[in-house]
């Protein structure tokens, strides 16, 4: 029988700006705000980055994290899931700031170095609010996002081993696949393993049903049939790309970190209003939608009383 879908909602991701659109969260209030109210829609996962209170610029300070991360744990029963991806420039050792802090049930690990262009959209518009928008757009062809073997091993040994957290692994290609295949042969992170497949990155794979399926069966040869696997697709390709993979027994990743749009040309006014239309797609395919409680189980979490939120 398929099982219920887990819906993670990446609140405001790193790579979105504010000129992009009005409702993007920004303030620790707005993605306190954003975030209760996407798990009140029905998400069981909040996929967690932090921004500067003042301009909006993705940051890795922990004291910002401190700003609402809190209140989130207190007021809903939602698994939190903390950024290891920062944003452009960051440090390794700043993007594990705040995750070593605040020991999470769940982090997100990228698999691998790749050419991230998720930012070209900012060339499109003809106004940029703020100069660091400006910086983001002229580095938007020249950034690349490391994530070393080395860099992949030290986030599993300092937070895996180091902490008790077990990881959203994003995969941006089918290399990564492997890349993740090579370090579980060196017996440092156990099952069950949940994959978030992303899809429609410029530098990554693209958003096509084929591309799906492509990196569906190739996690299966390769870590068997008992996966967790997710997905994310950017941008307007969004909600049909969850749909497809929820079909395949798989889970769905929404939220105005991914997508700035609930429909062609419509701003999402808010994180839940994605939330609330995948669910109602997902629920009219007679498929059910998973409790934080129940996807805690599926992904053996340590538990909230574990963490330091």
């Amino acid at each position: 029988m398929t099982r219920p879908v887990i819906i993670t909602c990446a609140v405001t991701g790193s790579i979105h700006t504010p000129s992009q659109s009005p409702y993007l969260p920004l303030t620790p209030r707005q993605i306190i705000d954003e975030s209760l109210a996407a798990v009140d829609a029905g998400a069981a996962i909040l996929h967690l980055h932090a921004r500067d209170p003042v301009d909006g610029r993705p940051t890795a300070d922990p004291d910002v994290f401190a700003q609402f991360l809190p209140e989130i744990h207190a007021r809903c029963p939602a698994i939190i899931n903390i950024t290891t991806g920062g944003g452009p420039g960051m440090t390794l050792d700043e993007r594990l700031e705040a995750p070593e802090r605040f020991s999470p049930e769940m982090t997100s690990l990228n698999l691998g170095t790749m050419n991230f262009a998720g930012f070209l959209a900012l060339e499109k518009l003809p106004k940029l609010a703020h100069r660091w928008e400006e910086e983001y757009r002229a580095i938007a062809r020249t950034h690349v996002f490391r994530n070393t073997f080395e860099d992949i091993a030290t986030v599993m040994r300092r937070l895996g081993e180091g902490h008790g957290v077990r990881f959203e692994f994003e995969c941006y290609d089918a290399g990564h696949l492997f890349n993740l295949a090579l370090l579980l042969d060196q017996k440092i992170y156990a099952p069950p393993i949940f994959l978030q497949f992303v899809l429609g990155i410029p530098g990554g794979i693209g958003a096509e049903a084929d591309q799906l399926l492509h990196l569906l069966r190739t996690a299966q040869r390769l870590f068997g049939n008992d996966i967790e696997f997710s997905v994310l697709a950017a941008g307007r390709h969004q909600m049909a790309m969850c749909t497809h993979n929820a079909l395949l027994g798989g889970n769905v990743r929404v939220g105005l970190e991914d997508s700035l749009y609930v429909g062609r040309g419509q701003l999402a006014q808010s994180n839940a209003e994605q939330v609330a239309r995948i669910r109602r797609i997902l629920t009219e395919l007679s498929l059910d939608i998973a409790t934080p409680a129940e996807a805690r189980e599926r992904l053996k979490l340590k538990g909230v009383a574990a963490t330091r939120l």
